[in-house]
């Protein structure tokens, strides 16, 4: 299985955990939530919303298009300290987040 496969692989996986936590959104937020110039739209989206309307579709284009992905790429920490300690989700989330951030751990792209 190749780096793209395992990612988009993954992006599934991280797709259906929101599913099944009824965290999925059938309406996008509004065209404003996306202009935020803060990281992950901090000050714009929730971070489960960011998940589902940034980095999936985002990561999803640049699979689609044979892009190059991101090297050093982690986004696991924001959500340790984002996520409610009590959230039902958190746990099963973080190691899906931090199964995806494995796969640019490595020197090959």
């Amino acid at each position: 299985m190749t780096q793209h496969d395992s990612v988009r692989a993954q992006l599934h996986a991280i797709e259906a955990l929101l599913r099944q936590h009824q965290l999925w959104q059938e309406t996008a937020p509004q065209p404003e939530a996306f202009e935020s110039t803060q990281p992950f739209c901090l000050d714009t989206l929730a971070p489960f919303e960011w998940l589902q309307w940034v980095l999936v579709p985002r990561m999803h284009a640049l699979l689609d298009g044979g892009h190059p992905l991101p090297h050093s790429f982690a986004v696991s920490p924001y959500y340790e300290m984002a996520l409610d300690s009590t959230h039902p989700a958190r746990d099963v989330m973080l190691i899906e987040l931090e199964r995806l951030d494995a796969l640019f751990a490595g020197d090959d792209a």
